[in-house]
């Protein structure tokens, strides 16, 4: 969808959003740039892609809506051919009793694609704006079943002298861009995207090639590929990322990016000898990923109240804490998008940069020009900024550095590896940093792990047996702490703030009554065990006068934190007890990710 600059400053100036000196700011900068209004508009965040659809489809009187993917049956589907939906940037998404077609355009002006798609559908239409991701996200409906499309592009060869040649033997056809190895590759990939993993898997066995994906935290294993197709699948992958093609014996690291439905992904590629061959996993990146709100990730009740309150410090320093793939890097880009504003300069420096932010300077490390956390600090002291993000606290240099930082009149955002928020002060201890530095400097410590997160239409709610709830009681120490009508009333406040939507309360002041379990679902990637996404299961520490004078103490980590559970702090298992009553999660996830 395409908005002229003119028709955009009216949108802006009917939506009563902005004020004028905005919009006049705005207009200067897009003369200045020769940048269309309405991609400025979307890189400063005005506005969103579907809200400013939105606003369009309102002063157009065109009828807006949001796709679910999900929702649109295949045979109305293909009632359209894909080539002319991709080309029109048109979907068929839901046909009536009556025989009313509605379709969706990213662009319902263009006559000549109307006239067209209804020669092939017929003349019953009603037509509808989406935004362009919508259309996108709608049109990869086309491509349903990864094994279909594989064996298709794949000559199983069950010969094993075959297959032992063609290993040791690659030639340039095998690899090109148009080759079944190249299409097997940009399948692999796509699935996965669609299917939302993290990471990808390949891994050479005995008799065949592994393919498992890493899903909400969970590896699963989607393909097996005939074995003579692995060392053509790596040298392809290996081509992509520019790494060496003949190095087989040592371990490599490469990149490389890919589009799909509109969005870019930074594909982190590491290959690894192993004794069947080699083995790949590549980290999916969405570079077009939109910072969450922090309630969104899962903060609520005591731990919002305490992150809000450090983040409004003028100087000093937050810790996140927590194993890899806990979502620390999530949870400081949240925090950082909102601290993003015209006034602030933010740096970063990061191993790697994993999401960009508008208007952030963010510095990926770099050890073989010497470019450590602890140098690239030093040189972000020395760029006038306001906040500093440094990836990870790795050593005592880097603490040291940001320390001093932060008692310079920074504010300090980085990340530990420790089992949780109050095992990191003693930490900071043993890499030489003074008690009294820890104690004036360090603002909040963010305790997290991510659960996986029920899908709330199919979710069931059960009632526990009387030796569940025995058991509850006893795993979460209930009843010798503060007792049911504690737990209660910490339902009701996370329900008040929208925490498990409009899940009906799980407990009274007498004990438990209702707990959730997946049910499965299918949508058009496959069946599902019942969970979709993740959630972050929290605990937030605030550096309090009276935990300031224990760590001055060189008090223990228990010290800590049982002051610190005393004056508010909600553990990490009382977070997910709590998310698990809500229907959030289950409490089997819960138990799964805490354990020590």
């Amino acid at each position: 969808m395409h908005i002229s600059n003119e028709t955009l400053e009216k949108l802006l100036i009917q939506s009563k959003r902005f004020a004028h000196e905005d919009i006049a700011a705005l207009k200067q900068e897009s003369n200045r740039v020769h940048k269309p209004l309405q991609q400025l508009v979307i890189e400063h965040k005005m506005l969103d892609e579907s809200n400013l659809t939105k606003l369009f489809a309102e002063y157009a009187d065109i009828p807006y809506v949001e796709i679910d993917p999900k929702e649109i049956p295949t045979d109305v589907l293909e009632k359209i051919p894909e080539r002319i939906a991709r080309q029109y940037n048109a979907i068929l998404f839901r046909i009536d009793k009556n025989g009313v077609q509605h379709l969706a355009m990213e662009d319902p002006d263009d006559v000549q694609a109307i006239d067209f798609i209804q020669k092939q559908i017929g003349q019953n239409v009603r037509t509808y704006i989406a935004s362009h991701a919508g259309i996108q996200a709608a049109l990869e409906n086309y491509r349903s079943d990864v094994n279909k499309e594989l064996s298709d592009v794949i000559d199983v060869q069950k010969d094993a002298d075959k297959e032992k040649e063609q290993e040791e033997k690659i030639s340039d056809e095998d690899i090109a861009e148009d080759s079944p190895i190249a299409q097997t590759i940009n399948l692999l990939l796509e699935y996965a995207i669609r299917s939302n993993a993290s990471d990808i898997h390949i891994e050479p066995r005995e008799g065949y090639v592994q393919i498992r994906y890493r899903i909400d935290g969970v590896l699963k294993e989607v393909n097996r590929l005939p074995r003579n197709v692995h060392a053509a699948l790596i040298s392809r992958i290996k081509i992509l990322s520019s790494l060496k093609i003949d190095e087989r014996r040592v371990p490599q690291d490469g990149r490389f990016k890919v589009k799909v439905a509109g969005n870019q992904y930074s594909l982190r590629v590491s290959t690894l000898p192993i004794s069947d061959g080699e083995k790949v996993v590549i980290r999916i990146l969405d570079e077009s990923n939109q910072a969450v709100a922090l309630n969104d990730l899962g903060f609520w009740g005591y731990s919002m109240d305490v992150i809000s309150e450090a983040m409004t410090e003028p100087h000093g320093m937050v810790l996140v804490t927590g194993p890899t793939g806990s979502g620390k890097s999530t949870t400081l880009f949240s925090i950082l998008s909102e601290l993003n504003k015209p006034d602030v300069n933010i740096s970063t420096i990061e191993d790697p940069v994993e999401y960009k932010i508008a208007g952030v300077n963010q510095t990926q490390t770099n050890e073989a020009a010497g470019m450590t956390f602890a140098n690239g600090l030093r040189a972000l002291l020395r760029q006038d900024p306001n906040i500093i993000m440094v990836g990870e606290i790795r050593d005592g240099e880097t603490a040291a550095l940001g320390i001093q930082a932060a008692l310079t009149g920074h504010l300090v955002f980085s990340t530990l590896h420790t089992n949780n928020a109050a095992t990191s002060l003693p930490r900071l201890l043993d890499m030489d940093i003074e008690p009294f530095l820890i104690a004036s400097v360090v603002r909040a410590v963010i305790g997290q792990r991510l659960v996986r997160r029920l899908e709330p239409k199919t979710r069931v709610a059960y009632a526990p047996s009387q030796e569940e709830k025995s058991a509850l009681t006893n795993m979460f120490n209930v009843q010798n702490s503060q007792g049911f009508r504690y737990i209660h009333d910490l339902e009701k406040q996370a329900a008040a703030q929208g925490v498990g939507g409009d899940a009906p309360l799980s407990t009274d002041e007498n004990g438990i009554h209702t707990l959730y379990k997946p049910g499965e679902y299918e949508d058009e990637t496959g069946k599902h065990d019942g969970f979709k996404g993740r959630v972050g299961i929290y605990e937030v520490l605030s550096n309090t006068s009276s935990l300031q004078k224990l760590i001055t103490s060189n008090a223990t980590s228990e010290q800590l934190q049982t002051q610190a559970i005393a004056e508010g702090m909600l553990t990490m298992q009382l977070d997910g007890l709590i998310k698990a009553l809500r229907g959030v999660t289950t409490i089997e996830e819960v138990l799964r990710v805490t354990k020590e």
